[in-house]
């Protein structure tokens, strides 16, 4: 099943599942919140997929970000091992253990809105990632039993500012954090529709041209070893979002930063794409 937040016409957010190229308005009886509906979303399976209301083309809709104001967006750095690779040749050592770190949420947009590039930086970074979200409150869970708390997935774009990522800052979240740089969608995947989340294509092109192209097979850590450490520490509540790290093929190592005008199009299999625009942001004053 597909869920969605979508608008119609510039109106409030709705909530609906996606058919094919159509999305149906679940708002009446579920509301506008999928965050909300996550921790209900087994019992209401069933529900949810013989509901009918009024229907869309989903090219006359606007796709919202699918989680509405996550309480947590953790990515994970180097955990792939062509992408650790890149890294290390580029100087940077490998993590001996699961690096984690914080992208604020005001980050998030949606998977088509514009991603601004800052006027401080010309080191304008894209990584695909597969996106978890987590759907019950949960804590120490075992790696053996982390799908269990999977609401389903989603294609996230981790967009990077690269100088801010060290140079000016001793941990990556301010470069991580940058407004709009967040992007989420198109919709959720509910876990039941994913035979097997570790053997997924992802693709990222730039204008065409294709940058990352790769398995999630590649993960050092895999998403329910990464769900088990993580809930070590904290509670995961439902709505989290983790960025399970990036393959390679990013900008950094050859310089090659993104440019206003340039299209990023980050697709997973079986989960949809999202596609962003780079923009300017507005001088200030």
């Amino acid at each position: 099943m597909k869920l969605a937040r979508f608008s119609v016409d510039g109106g409030s957010a709705r909530l609906g599942r996606v058919d094919g190229d159509r999305v149906t308005d679940l708002s009446a009886e579920f509301g506008t919140s999928l965050k909300a509906l996550l921790p209900d979303l087994p019992p209401l399976r069933e529900r949810l997929l013989a509901q009918e209301g009024e229907t869309y083309a989903l090219d006359n809709v606007a796709l919202l970000a699918p989680i509405d104001e996550p309480q947590k967006y953790l990515g994970i750095g180097m955990n792939y091992r062509e992408h650790a690779e890149e890294a290390r040749l580029a100087g940077i050592a490998t993590p001996t253990s699961q690096l984690w770190f914080n992208k604020q949420v005001t980050c998030v947009v949606g998977p088509h809105d514009d991603v601004v590039k800052p006027n401080l930086s010309d080191e304008l970074d894209y990584e695909i990632e597969l996106g978890v979200v987590i759907g019950r409150r949960c804590r120490h869970v075992r790696a053996e039993d982390a799908r269990s708390v999977i609401a389903g997935y989603l294609v996230a774009n981790d967009f990077s500012v690269r100088d801010w990522l060290q140079k000016r800052s001793p941990t990556f979240t301010l470069g991580k954090s940058f407004d709009t740089h967040g992007p989420i969608g198109p919709w959720l995947t509910t876990d039941d529709e994913v035979a097997d989340p570790l053997a997924l294509r992802m693709r990222l092109t730039v204008n065409g041209e294709v940058r990352q192209d790769w398995p999630t097979s590649d993960m050092i850590y895999d998403i329910y070893q990464q769900i088990a450490y993580l809930s070590q520490v904290f509670t995961l509540m439902p709505g989290d979002v983790l960025a399970t790290g990036t393959p390679s093929g990013i900008g950094a190592p050859t310089r090659n930063f993104l440019k206003v005008g340039d299209v990023v199009r980050a697709e997973i299999e079986g989960l949809g794409a999202l596609e962003n625009t780079v923009v300017a942001e507005p001088l200030v004053g």
